[in-house]
Parts: structure tokens; sequence; C-alpha cells
């Protein structure tokens, strides 16, 4: 079973619809002990960084850890992502779960923000969750502030720089765009997490 949580920032419906279309079992839930009991546990989140202290409030964060811990695969999405490094620029004050070192920075002035739309991967060799995704596919994201490169980056993109699309690290996953509005390219990544 795949635990989608809501911590009330997250496109749910639309991820939630994207896994039915996979046959996958998934929960919504924002029970820590309903998520400590998953297989699988998602973390859609889109808007302020800010918002994702709602997990510390409810005790979700130290379930996701101690999932992850446990070799549960974790994947986050959009700002999901983002909570997986340190810390972000757009709310200093909130702690991430600092799974990788560095901080999420807006993007330079140079180029219009919020990036919306479709951009295309560059996806670097051996990644289990875009596993048959052919390097140049376009995923859609929506977003004002990125992940840097990472030793853990798994796919990069370019827009004012290059930045994190996503990450990977044994049972840990994060992807910058909304694979659940990323058409069949997105199905295929959400269709390869429920596999992991």
């Amino acid at each position: 079973m795949i635990a989608i949580v809501d911590f009330r920032a997250g496109n749910l419906t639309s991820v939630k619809k994207a896994f039915d279309h996979l046959g996958a079992e998934t929960v919504v839930t924002s029970d820590p002990t309903e998520a400590a009991k998953a297989d699988k546990i998602v973390l859609p989140g889109v808007g302020h960084f800010g918002a994702t202290k709602a997990l510390d409030d409810s005790g979700l964060r130290d379930v996701i850890l101690e999932s992850i811990e446990r070799g549960i695969p974790f994947l986050g999405i959009c700002v999901g992502m983002q909570w997986m490094l340190a810390s972000s620029e757009e709310a200093p004050e909130i702690s991430g779960l600092a799974l990788w070192p560095g901080e999420c920075s807006r993007f330079p002035a140079a180029v219009k923000s919020p990036h919306v739309g479709w951009n295309s991967l560059q996806i670097r060799n051996g990644s289990r969750l875009l596993q048959g995704v052919p390097s140049g596919s376009f995923v859609y994201f929506t977003h004002s502030y990125r992940v840097p490169l990472l030793t853990a980056t798994s796919a990069e993109c370019e827009y004012g720089g290059g930045f994190s699309a996503a990450v990977e690290q044994e049972n840990m996953f994060g992807v910058q765009f909304h694979p659940e509005k990323s058409g069949t390219v997105g199905l295929a990544i959400l269709k390869n997490f429920c596999n992991l």
C-alpha cells in the first residue's frame, strides 16, 4: 500500500488519480499511524516551503524519517522533494529532512519566476525511478525555488542555470516536476516507483 501524505499543501487528487490509473493500492492520509504501515510513501507538495512545518507538528516528519531508515521507498514531489534538503531560502526558519546537504534557492532574476511549463530532462545513467525514460523527455514544472545539483541528482534541467529535476539514492527519490501532470512520461515514472 502506498501512503500519499496529506499535509494540506499537496496536489492530492491528481496524484491519487495517476496511481489509481496504474492500479496501485493507495491511501491519502494525514495520520502518522497509518503512514507508518505503508509499503511506500509519497509526499506531494505545492506552494510555500513553510507549509512543511505541518509535518513536524503532526508527527509525520518522524514517521517519514523512520520509514526511510527501515528501507521504505519514499518519493517527494515538488515541495516534497525540496523538503528532502536541509533548508530553503523560501522559509529559512523551517528545517528540511537534511537527507542531502544544501539549500533550495530562488531562480535568478534573469529568468521569469516561477518556472512554469514543460521542460526537458537530462537523465544520468543508473536511475531506477527514471528507468526506460529517454533523456530529453519533457515533463511539467511549476516552481520558484530549485534544488542545486547534487551527487544524488539523477536528472537535471536547465532554466537560469542547471538544477536538480530528480534526485535518487537508495530508497530515497525526489522529483521537482509533477509526474501526475506529465502525461505518459510521468505515468511511466510513477509506475517505476510502484515496482520498486
